[in-house]
This record gives structure tokens, sequence and C-alpha cells, in this order.
């Protein structure tokens, strides 16, 4: 046997092992996409040759607990109905398949899906857009499956900057304050992957429990807008917070975010831009496009850890359909990630703190800080006055 092939034996025990939390996945968003929200239609039963993400390399990636992440793009119409129905996607996905996903509303649903042989299914919401600027729909979600908030996506809002955006607010409103204040109340875990540096800084100082960033990589390495400084880096350990390390090729790659600058604004595609078909042209003129790789990730892994200390990193893959790394470009992949850290070093029980132990840890901090706020603090009733928002636009590469 290879020494290859001996680190990804070990990481296939090992994660058997502990099994493999990935803090954010976007399939809620593809299913809609392409069938309308019919997650039946779709067939999570078989491999998307076309995709990332289905049971079958779920299932080879050893994923044992899965975010769906109930994605609402900025500009929609209707951004509160839009919000209801990405989450009624990922309900969707534990009914129908609930031979395969165990809704997880608890911490300690992830070792009973283990139990079972089963996948924990968490649902998310990506982008607080959705909230029309009030309290009160938090307390929905949240009755909903709800357990992870990411503040904003790539639009500032009314209330929070986004690290991809122009900023308003100098990071975080009193109603920014409210929101993260009433996520900590129910339990929400509250997620800066695409607020502002400052308006990280602000939720630092505001929150009463740990902090996630959910799909988000280091600055440092890779000097995209949507990855977290070492200032804020340097806080994570303070607040009990966990970074999770993402697949997008834009912020693992220095050159991947060089070649995308062009095709991009505030780092993010430019509006109107048919981005798959300047891809493509780019691609003629410049050569193709460098997407990262694992090595590269892992660099991203041992800058964070030698920022925050091991107990604050984890895996977020980010995937959505969309361009990944050539190494990492569907969910089966996870044990390959693994099997570098191996080759790296890494120790069994530093691998059991990335794959799950870290989020487990932070999940368990915010659901007893809920029930300390929730005795004595009423429900959140705040709201601000909102502000016209423009019209759709499909989820970009490199969200």
């Amino acid at each position: 046997m290879t020494r290859a092939d001996a680190a990804l034996a070990k990481a296939n025990e090992l994660l058997a092992r502990f099994g493999l939390f990935d803090g954010h996945n976007d399939l809620p968003f593809v299913i809609r996409r392409q069938t309308d929200g019919d997650v039946k239609a779709y067939g999570l039963d078989r491999v998307h040759q076309e995709g990332d993400t289905d049971i079958p390399r779920l299932r080879e990636g050893k994923v044992t607990a899965q975010v769906f992440a109930a994605f609402v793009p900025t500009s929609v119409p209707d951004p509160a109905r839009f919000t209801l129905e990405q989450i009624a996607i990922g309900l969707d996905i534990e009914v129908i398949h609930g031979d395969v996903f165990l809704p997880a509303r608890k911490a300690s649903d992830f070792a009973r899906a283990r139990r079972a042989g089963k996948i924990a299914s968490v649902i998310s919401v990506e982008s607080g857009v959705g909230l029309g600027n009030s309290l009160s729909p938090l307390r929905v979600w949240h009755a909903a499956g709800v357990r992870i908030l990411t503040l904003c996506h790539n639009e500032t809002l009314d209330w929070v900057d986004s690290a991809t955006d122009a900023p308003r607010h100098d990071g975080l409103t009193d109603f920014g304050r409210a929101v993260i204040a009433e996520c900590n109340r129910l339990g929400i875990m509250v997620d800066l992957a695409h607020a502002s540096p400052k308006a990280q800084h602000a939720a630092l100082d505001a929150a009463k429990a740990p902090l996630l960033w959910s799909h988000s990589n280091a600055f440092a390495l890779c000097d995209h807008p949507r990855n977290v400084p070492d200032d804020v880096l340097d806080r994570v350990k303070a607040n009990g917070g966990l970074v999770m390390a993402t697949f997008v090729p834009n912020f693992i790659s220095r050159p991947s975010h060089r070649w995308m600058t062009p095709l991009q604004t505030h780092g993010k595609t430019r509006p109107g831009l048919d981005i798959d078909a300047a891809v493509t042209a780019k691609a003629k003129t410049d050569g193709p496009w460098p997407r990262g790789s694992i090595s590269e990730l892992c660099d991203h892994i041992e800058y964070i850890v030698g920022r925050t200390g091991l107990a604050h990193i984890g895996i977020g893959s980010d995937f959505y359909g969309g361009p990944n790394p050539p190494d990492l470009n569907d969910a089966s992949r996870f044990p390959h990630l693994v099997a570098e850290l191996i080759r790296r070093g890494w120790s069994d029980g530093a691998i059991g703190k990335i794959a799950s132990g870290n989020i487990l840890r932070v999940w368990r901090a915010v659901e007893r800080r809920a029930a300390e706020l929730a005795a004595t603090e009423a429900p959140g009733a705040a709201r601000v006055t909102a502000e016209p928002l423009g019209r759709p636009r499909r989820k970009p590469a490199g969200a």
C-alpha cells in the first residue's frame, strides 16, 4: 500500500469513528433551480454528475451531519416568502428521504443520527433579508427547525454590512445587534461568513454565545473579502467560536481570486454578467481558471489553527452546484481532505476536532446559553424601516 493509500484508508477509518459535520451546503437552492423545489423529482438517491451533492456521494464522503442552507438572494421580490420556501425544501429532504436523513434540532441529534445509521440534517438560513427588518420571524424560523442564521449574503442589508458590498452602517446597527441577541436567546447559531470585518468585530462585541464563520478561509493567504482577516481570527478563541474552512476556489487560491477579479465587483460577480460565458471566454485568452487544491486548503486550515487554536476549526464545503477545486469536486471527497491532514502529521484527536468535535462543542455552548437567556429575557420585538430591494439573481460562482 502506498503512503497516499494508507492515509486515505486512515481518513476513512477516522471519519467512521468521529463522523463528518459539513457546515454549509446550498443543495436546497440547487433543487429549487433545477426542479422548482420538487425534492422527489430531483432524485437525491441517484448520483448527479452535473452537481456535487447527492445521497450516494454524501455516504461515500462519510458525511454524518449536513447543514442544508436556505439561501435567499438579497434581491428577490418577496424575501420572507422565499425564505420559508427554502426552509420547506430542507424539510422536504428530511421527509422524502427519511430513511437517510434525521432532522437535527439539537447537538445531541448528531449522536442519535449516527446510532441510527443516518445523516443528521441541520437547516440554516443564509441571509437575514427575509426577516423584513423584524425580529419576530426568527421565532418562526426556529420553530420550523432553523439552527443557524448567516446574517447577510453578498449584499449589505438595512442593518448589517456585507463583506462584498459597499458598507452603510460601520458594520452593524442596533437592530443588527438585536438580531444577534434574539438568536442567542433562541439558540440559533449566528454565522458571520458573509459579514464585513467591521460587522464581525461588532458581532464579537455583542454576542453572548460562540459565533460561526460557516464557510470562510484566511484572508492572509487569499485576500478575497469573504475571508477572515487576522484581527478577527485573533478574537475567535476568546469568543469560543469556529471558522469552517471552505472549498470555494476564490477563497482558497490567490491565483484563482486574481483570475476572477476582472469579472467581479467587491468580490462578487458583476451585476448582469453571464458568469459561465465570461469564464469560458476568459479561459480562451488567459488560460484555464486555476481553481485551487486540497493542499492549498490545508494551508488555510493550518494557518487558522495557528491563529485560533485547534478547538476553533471546522469544515464548511459550500457546495452549491458550481465549479470546485478539481480534487474537491463533490461530497465524496471529504476523506481526501482528511488524508492530506494526516499526511501533514495531524493526530487522530485533531482530526476528530475538525471533523465534528468542534462544531458540536459550539452548538452545545449555544444551547446552554440559550437556556440561560430564555429564563430571564422576553422575546425580541424590534424592527426597522425597510428599504426597497431590486430584482432577483441566481447565486453566482464563488458565492
